[in-house]
């Protein structure tokens, strides 16, 4: 699908709110705007996916080295399953490609099959398993530790 008006920006103190209410309608364990602050103010690239001006995803890169670690990556929920996500994930590997990032991380609930197929398609493998990493309804869940070479 084609995205003439396709844009990213910045994610700026005016958009904390937004990130954090679109979070907490994709997440049962949500980030709040205090912790997309937190990502602005230690550096971490955070950035906004336009439409146009309408604001459709966000994503938090954390740069250590020639590594790269996607902390949080989303799409609206009624923009998914467009190639959006997509979208993102090349955004932020060119990104930490001009950053002198080698490679990138991130971790997924292995409950997360959508999510899963779409790392898998951008080319990453699963390299490891976090126990008890996210929580969950019940407890806690796993994440699967999967890596791109940039």
């Amino acid at each position: 699908m084609t995205h003439v008006g396709l844009n990213f920006a910045p994610m700026q103190d005016d958009d904390l709110e937004w990130v954090a209410a679109q979070d907490a309608q994709l997440y049962s364990f949500p980030w709040s705007a205090g912790n997309f602050s937190d990502s602005m103010r230690s550096g971490y690239g955070c950035w906004t996916m336009r439409d146009g001006e309408e604001r459709i995803g966000y994503a938090v890169l954390m740069m250590v080295l020639d590594e790269a670690h996607i902390l949080n990556i989303s799409v609206l929920a009624g923009r998914q399953r467009q190639g959006l996500g997509r979208r993102m994930l090349d955004h932020l590997g060119e990104v930490a490609r001009q950053a002198g990032a080698r490679q990138m991380f991130l971790e997924v609930r292995p409950s997360n099959v959508a999510a899963l197929a779409l790392y898998a398609r951008a080319g990453f493998e699963t390299i490891g398993r976090r126990k008890g990493y996210y929580p969950a309804a019940e407890g806690r869940e796993d994440a699967l530790v999967m890596r791109s070479r940039l």
